[in-house]
């Protein structure tokens, strides 16, 4: 652990800049945060996060099994289903997700 606090702060805004080359993309942290409840197939996704295109759906839950925070099952049919689920590393992230929550609820004028 470095002792100089200027190296710190560099050290904890490049963790802080990779974690948001993620988390910073647009449905992410709602598709992280939909799985919390359990797997889920992608009509299932689509329909509790709303408004996300099919395409960046895809996009979206590729990106998330390549870091490793969901598994993507394949369960052979008829008919094939696909079913996502958080991994152990994706369930981690769920309490900074719901501090992340609370801390909109209290910080932030509500939406609209």
């Amino acid at each position: 652990m470095p002792t100089d606090p200027t190296e710190r702060c560099v050290q904890a805004d490049a963790s802080l800049a990779r974690a948001f080359t993620v988390l910073g993309k647009r449905w992410t942290a709602l598709l992280i945060g939909s799985l919390q409840r359990g797997p889920g197939g992608f009509r299932e996704l689509s329909r509790a996060i709303g408004g996300v295109s099919d395409s960046v759906l895809s996009d979206r839950l590729s990106e998330l099994v390549e870091f490793g925070l969901i598994a993507r099952t394949v369960e052979e049919g008829p008919p094939v289903t696909v079913t996502y689920r958080l991994t152990d590393r994706g369930r981690a992230l769920v309490p900074a997700l719901n501090q992340l929550s609370r801390w909109a609820e209290e910080h932030l004028p509500p939406a609209g």
